[in-house]
């Protein structure tokens, strides 16, 4: 039984609530973020605000809580031409893909997650990936992951374990996650704390949260809010 995990942690909605999920699930739980360059690099200030605001107001999962790892993975930025390293406009490429993708982002993070969990003795590798509603990047998809899983305990010649826990759910489904295993604390905390937006907004404070509300991150986070907002309504 795999009981130690370490957390792809960006500081979003969606690594908090793999955070959540993981803290629940597991006795030991590491975090490990990437500074790349990213414009947005406000969510690396916020993370450090949700693993302060979820050691107090959960002091069960903080007692789960182990180190926080950054790396700098700053050559990323060196070699990716996209809108989330460089100021351009968020559009869409000849590839019908859009220009906030980051070629190869997913892949080196878990290689470099891979190395530091070797060297821990953590198990299980935890991302946010889903391939539900998102924005076609081919490195979130499952069968890339899968590949991954397989490639990285070969290449460590140990058992590495990828868990994606919203990888078929939608942005609705993943507030209803975090609700179910934080209640209204954890979706406030969600809601206050994390971050989303890939122009780094933190000025404009929504129901759902800060943001541009334009990007594609805002739009998704935004809708997934309203949907979930209105079931819980109805209940």
């Amino acid at each position: 039984m795999n009981n130690k995990a370490l957390v792809l942690f960006s500081g979003g909605q969606d690594s908090t609530t793999c955070l959540a999920w993981a803290l629940d699930r597991y006795q030991y739980v590491e975090t490990i973020g990437f500074s790349y360059g990213q414009r947005h690099a406000v969510e690396l200030t916020c993370r450090e605000q949700v693993i302060e605001q979820l050691r107090l107001q959960f002091p069960d999962w903080s007692a789960r809580l182990g180190n926080d790892h950054m790396l700098d993975l700053s050559v990323l930025g060196q070699i990716s031409d996209t809108a989330l390293t460089q100021d351009k406009a968020i559009e869409f490429e000849q590839s019908g893909l859009p220009n906030t993708f980051v070629p190869g982002r997913n892949l080196l993070f878990f290689n470099f997650a891979a190395a530091l969990a070797y060297r821990r003795g953590l198990e299980v590798l935890v991302g946010g990936m889903c391939e539900t509603d998102y924005s076609g990047y081919p490195d979130c998809r499952d069968n890339t992951l899968k590949s991954l899983q397989v490639s990285l305990s070969l290449g460590l010649d140990r058992p590495m374990v990828i868990e994606t826990p919203l990888m078929w759910i939608d942005k609705e489904k993943t507030w209803h996650m975090a609700s179910t295993l934080g209640g209204p604390a954890l979706v406030q905390l969600i809601e206050e704390y994390t971050h989303t937006c890939y122009l780094g907004d933190r000025e404009h404070r929504h129901p759902w949260g800060y943001g541009c509300n334009q990007c594609p991150a805002c739009d998704l986070r935004r809708k997934g809010y309203e949907l979930y907002q209105s079931a819980h309504a109805n209940h």
